[in-house]
């Protein structure tokens, strides 16, 4: 599978299946400096020192990331992640097929405030997909990687490793409500180290 992250007017990430895996074996991740002298307050701060509360770091907007991310917590490598470059025909048909789920990621207009809880979606509609979840103020930055498991947990195509974290978490939360599923996520020590790894 292949998710692509597009740079034009929005990030697009593509599901596709049958693609092979980049190989990202040979990057190290970057994991910021540990400074006690950071402010925690600050947005975006977060600390790794043990006991501190985790504050999920920003992913860069980059397939490789995203790709060596999800694969590392159990996402099979027949799935990959890949890049749209614009929204011509011609530019979409660089995208191999089939494609599976597309994450558009956008940059809002209006404060946070006004649009938090419209987000939330109405529990109307939560059975229109297989699997959903919320996200909250404290997995801000975990959005491209929300986004990632709604495309992954709503396809049929995908079986996963319950020995994963990626396997794991679904399986644990599978029966819980949008919002338990979300707090779940926000504590999953697991997926911290990862997201972590890959920030």
């Amino acid at each position: 599978m292949i998710i692509n992250v597009a740079y034009a007017i929005a990030i697009i990430t593509t599901l596709l299946r049958n693609m092979s895996a980049p190989n990202n074996s040979d990057k190290a991740a970057v994991i910021p400096n540990d400074d006690s002298s950071e402010d925690s307050t600050k947005p975006g701060f977060y600390s790794t020192k043990e006991g501190d509360d985790f504050r999920w770091p920003p992913l860069e907007s980059n397939p490789e990331v995203f790709a060596q991310y999800l694969h590392s917590i159990g996402l099979p490598t027949t799935f990959s992640i890949g890049e749209v470059f614009g929204f011509d025909e011609d530019l979409l048909a660089f995208i191999p097929q089939p494609v599976l789920g597309i994450i558009v990621c956008y940059e809002r207009l209006i404060p946070k405030s006004q649009y938090r809880e419209q987000d939330k979606g109405s529990p109307d509609n939560y059975d229109k997909v297989a699997w959903y979840m919320h996200q909250s103020g404290t997995l801000d930055n975990a959005c491209g990687i929300i986004a990632c498991i709604h495309a992954i947990f709503n396809c049929p195509l995908v079986t996963l490793d319950p020995s994963t974290t990626l396997g794991a978490y679904k399986q644990r939360v599978e029966t819980f409500t949008p919002t338990a599923r979300q707090l779940a996520l926000e504590q999953d020590k697991a997926f911290q180290q990862a997201h972590k790894k890959h920030a």
